[in-house]
C-alpha cells in the first residue's frame, strides 16, 4: 500500500509545549507552569453572555467573516486602545483563536518559494505554519543582550530578493520581551524600502507592563502591508472559546475570508456572543487581570535573583524566560530532570526554536500559591545539581 502520508506534513515535529503538559497529566503528584493559560475564569457577564446565547437559541451560523456585530465592536476597541481604524465590512474576520488567523494570513499571501522571516525564539505555530503554506521559514536568531528584541541591522541582515513577510510577535511569546514605539519605528523604512509585508501577532497587547502597547500597524505607510492578528484568549481569559480575529486591507481580506469560508465557515457562534459583551463590558475586569499578572511577575523575578538564577526582565505576555546555562545542560535535560526529579514542568527554551537554547519558559498564568510551591521545587533541584557540582 502506498504511504498514506504527506511528507511535509509528517517532517514537522510536534509541539515541545504539549509534550512536556501530556506528561503531567500522567504524572502524580507533577504540577506544570508550563503552559500560557489564564487560571481565572471568564468574566461572569461573558459567560452570561454565551449562556443567554444558548438559550435564545443562537446557534446559526454567522457571516463568514463574523458576527457583524462583533466586528463592530473590535473596530471600535481596536480604534480606542491601538488607534488602528479598520472597516468592520470589509478589513476584519472573526477566526477560531489567533492560530488560525496566522495559518489563513500565510496561506493567502505567500507563494511556492517566498521567505518568510521568522524572529526565535518564538510561538510554535508559525514555522510549521509557513511550511505548510509552501513558504521557506527564514529564521532570526534574537539575543538576550537585546532582550530578544529585533533590531535593525537583524533584520537587513536576513532580507533577500525572496523575502516577502515579516513575522512580529510583541509582546513575545515564550520571552515576555515587548518593543517600544521607537524600537518598531526603527524597523519600518526597512520594511517599506524592502517591500515587505507584516504578521503582526498581537494576542498579549493587552498584557503589558509599565508600557502601552504599540502596533507596528499604526506607523505611516504599514497599516497597508500588515495583517494585525489578535483574540480574545489571553487578555479575556477565553481560551477554551476559542475566538480570535485579524484585521489586513480589503484587498487581503477578502482572500482571507475566503479561504476561511472554505475550512471553518465561521467562528462558533455563542463565543461571537459573548466576545461582543468582552469587549463592551470588561475593561476593569481585564485591568484587574493585568495587576494580577504583574504582581506574578515581579514575584518570580525576585525570586530568581535570590536564587542566583538570571533573567532578564520582561514586560509583556505572562511569561518569564530564565538562564540556565550556568548548570551546564541543554534546555532540554534541565527541563526533563526538573520534572523526573521534582514532578515540576516547565518548557525547554528550544521548543521555540534553536536560539531558545539555554533558557526556559515558566508561565505566571497561575496562582500565586502555585508559583511558590514551583519555585520551591526549583530551589531543590538547583540545590541538588550545585551539590552535584
Amino acid at each position: 500500500m502506498r504511504n498514506a502520508l504527506s511528507k511535509k506534513i509528517v517532517d514537522i515535529e510536534p509541539s515541545g509545549i504539549r509534550k512536556f503538559f501530556d506528561i503531567v497529566n500522567e504524572m502524580p503528584g507533577a504540577i506544570s507552569l508550563g503552559v500560557g493559560e489564564p487560571d481565572f475564569d471568564t468574566p461572569y457577564i461573558v459567560r452570561e453572555a454565551g449562556i443567554y446565547s444558548l438559550e435564545k437559541g443562537r446557534t446559526f451560523y454567522t457571516s463568514n467573516a463574523g458576527l457583524k456585530d462583533l466586528r463592530v465592536e473590535i473596530s471600535r476597541y481596536i480604534e480606542k486602545k491601538y488607534q488602528l481604524e479598520y472597516d468592520a465590512d470589509n478589513e476584519i474576520m472573526v477566526t477560531v483563536g489567533g492560530s488560525e488567523a496566522i495559518d489563513v494570513a500565510l496561506r493567502c499571501m505567500v507563494d511556492p518559494g517566498d521567505e518568510v522571516l521568522i524572529p526565535q525564539p518564538c510561538y510554535v505555530s508559525y514555522v510549521p505554519c509557513a511550511v505548510m503554506a509552501d513558504a521557506k521559514p527564514v529564521i532570526i536568531e534574537l539575543k538576550e543582550e537585546n532582550e530578544f528584541k529585533l533590531t535593525k541591522e537583524e533584520l537587513l541582515e536576513s532580507i533577500t530578493d525572496k523575502t516577502k513577510i515579516l513575522i512580529l510577535a510583541y509582546p513575545n511569546n515564550p520571552t515576555g520581551a515587548i518593543m517600544t514605539r521607537e524600537e518598531l519605528a526603527e524597523l519600518v523604512p526597512v520594511i517599506i524600502e524592502k517591500d515587505l509585508f507584516v504578521i503582526s501577532d498581537e494576542i498579549y497587547a493587552e498584557l503589558t507592563y509599565d508600557n502601552t502597547h504599540c502596533s507596528i500597524a499604526s506607523f505611516p505607510g504599514m497599516k497597508e502591508r500588515t495583517v494585525v492578528i489578535n483574540g480574545f484568549s489571553k487578555a479575556f481569559a477565553m481560551t477554551g472559546w476559542r475566538l480570535g480575529y485579524a484585521c489586513a486591507p480589503k484587498q487581503i481580506m477578502s482572500q482571507m475570508i475566503k479561504l476561511h469560508q472554505f475550512a471553518i465557515m465561521c467562528a462558533p457562534t455563542n463565543s461571537q456572543f459573548a466576545a461582543v459583551e468582552a469587549l463592551r463590558s470588561c475593561d476593569e475586569e481585564v485591568r484587574k487581570m493585568v495587576e494580577a499578572y504583574n504582581q506574578r511577575r515581579r514575584f518570580l523575578l525576585n525570586a530568581f535573583k535570590e536564587m542566583g538564577i538570571d533573567c532578564f526582565e520582561p514586560y509583556g505576555a505572562f511569561y518569564v524566560f530564565p538562564s540556565i546555562k550556568k548548570f551546564k545542560m541543554t534546555s532540554d535535560e534541565f527541563a526533563n530532570r526538573l520534572l523526573a526529579e521534582q514532578k515540576l514542568a516547565v518548557v525547554p527554551g528550544t521548543a521555540f526554536g534553536a536560539s531558545g537554547e539555554g533558557f526556559v519558559r515558566i508561565s505566571y498564568a497561575y496562582s500565586i500559591e502555585n508559583l511558590k510551591v514551583g519555585l520551591e521545587r526549583i530551589e531543590k533541584f538547583i540545590g541538588s545539581l550545585r551539590n552535584e557540582g
